[in-house]
């Protein structure tokens, strides 16, 4: 449960947090709820890209009793950064860029254990879409052992945009998936690279499969069908560590 000093209540505070630069991760709005007031909040929302959610009054009031409007915005455990901004800086600075782009995980525990993952083996961002997604939350940073205070998160309002993006970068999106026929030791992940990993139950959605670069999938001797996803991505992200080692 999020602790009140973690949530901001009603349209008026809510828009003056959001213009004030306050890093929010959602906001919940009671279905019924109109007025002007109500649409400077959705406009406001819209320009800085921040998800709202309409919802019934009663789980709005299972969260807080305190007068909220119909309103609550759940404030940020960090800053999220701009993926648009991220890369040319790390061809800058002469890196050969590292990214992870999760599609669809909203596990918490398992998107704390890959960036525990990422951060170790020096990925340079996350990437997960703004919505249908884990956020950077409280759970998730203790999960993470404290990586998310470090490496960063971009969240990002089109997935499919975004993989586009990376490949107009130079960077190979190479996405793991039980479809593929390709082994993912059997690709070259030596180059500028973003290694997309998608939900457990679904896996990387298809539209964003049709964008990628090339489709690897991780070997499987066993009955059961699939990998944990945070234990599939550490195998990918340290291939790609094996790989840049030897070269």
């Amino acid at each position: 449960m999020m602790k009140e000093k973690e949530m901001l209540f009603g349209i008026r505070a809510v828009i003056e947090a959001v213009q004030a630069g306050k890093d929010i991760d959602k906001v919940l709005v009671k279905r019924e709820l109109q007025g002007e007031l109500f649409k400077e909040l959705q406009s406001v929302l819209r320009e800085y890209e921040i998800p709202m959610q309409k919802v019934p009054v009663e789980r709005i009031d299972r969260i807080t009793r305190k007068n909220h409007q119909g309103v609550i915005a759940f404030t940020s455990a960090v800053t999220y950064q701009k993926l648009e901004q991220i890369v040319p800086l790390l061809y800058e600075e002469g890196k050969v860029p590292f990214i992870v782009v999760l599609d669809g995980i909203t596990d918490v525990r398992n998107f704390g254990a890959i960036a525990r993952t990422c951060e170790v083996a020096g990925v340079d961002a996350i990437v997960i879409p703004a919505r249908g997604s884990v956020t950077v939350n409280a759970d998730a940073i203790k999960t993470s052992a404290g990586a998310l205070h470090t490496i960063p998160v971009c969240r990002e309002q089109n997935l499919k945009e975004a993989i586009v993006f990376l490949k107009n970068s130079g960077i190979k999106v190479v996405a793991a998936t039980e479809k593929a026929s390709l082994t993912y030791t059997d690709t070259d992940l030596s180059l500028p690279v973003a290694v997309l990993m998608g939900a457990e139950d679904t896996g990387v959605s298809p539209e964003n499969l049709r964008v990628c670069d090339e489709l690897v999938q991780i070997p499987q001797y066993g009955t059961i069908r699939s990998l944990n996803v945070s234990v599939a991505a550490g195998v990918m992200i340290y291939e790609v560590i094996r790989q840049r080692s030897i070269k």
